[in-house]
């Protein structure tokens, strides 16, 4: 069981703090292939945008070749939890407090603090807080996010922050009510390695 992270766009388009696009859990499991038989293998479970209507969001089921196809840069940050935290990630995922944590309204710079908008990387630090806590209430869930997550400052330029929320249906800041933060894949795994013992990180690069 692992958590993977992949670069979308080139690193020189990404705001400072900033280095990975899309995060997902990775489970080892039984999967099913289209002629009935079943091999192992890893599963990834996604929260992405719709391509239809950006604004909006689903969870999703896909496989390594799916979630690395397109990336502007073979690198992978890969976080391994306690095993613990895996059981208790486990249970989550197959139960139905999993997609009860999706909130559909997306937006690409969501804030983990609320419960307005969600991205990948909040949904996924919803659903460690979820097994951390052993809770599926969402307020339960944020007041301890805030009280020990070190969110991302969004440092981009206030006037083109405005401009990408006007313009571009993925962008809102409806769900910051001060200066935007957001979850990155980086401050999850400094979150876990504060108060996982046992978790790791690594970063995979082709060369």
């Amino acid at each position: 069981f692992a958590w993977h992270a992949r670069m979308g766009r080139p690193l020189s388009e990404m705001p400072e703090g900033m280095h990975f696009t899309h995060v997902a859990f990775a489970v080892y499991s039984s999967i099913t292939l289209a002629n009935g038989n079943t091999v192992p293998g890893y599963a990834v479970h996604n929260l992405y945008q719709k391509s239809d209507r950006p604004n909006l969001s689903e969870l999703v089921q896909d496989y390594p070749i799916d979630f690395f196809a397109g990336v502007a840069a073979l690198e992978a940050g890969i976080l391994i939890p306690s095993p613990d935290l895996q059981q208790r990630l486990l249970a989550v995922i197959s139960s139905p407090t999993y997609a009860s944590l999706h909130e559909p309204r997306y937006s690409l710079i969501a804030n983990p603090y609320t419960v307005d908008r969600q991205n990948c990387t909040e949904f996924v630090l919803d659903v460690i807080n979820s097994a951390i806590y052993q809770t599926g209430d969402i307020r339960t869930i944020k007041a301890n996010t805030k009280a020990y997550f070190n969110a991302q400052p969004v440092k981009v330029n206030p006037l083109k922050l405005m401009l990408g929320a006007m313009f571009i249906k993925e962008v809102t800041t409806v769900d910051q009510p001060g200066k935007p933060v957001t979850a990155t894949f980086e401050k999850i795994s400094e979150y876990l390695q504060a108060y996982d013992q046992g978790s790791k990180v690594v970063v995979l690069r082709s060369d």
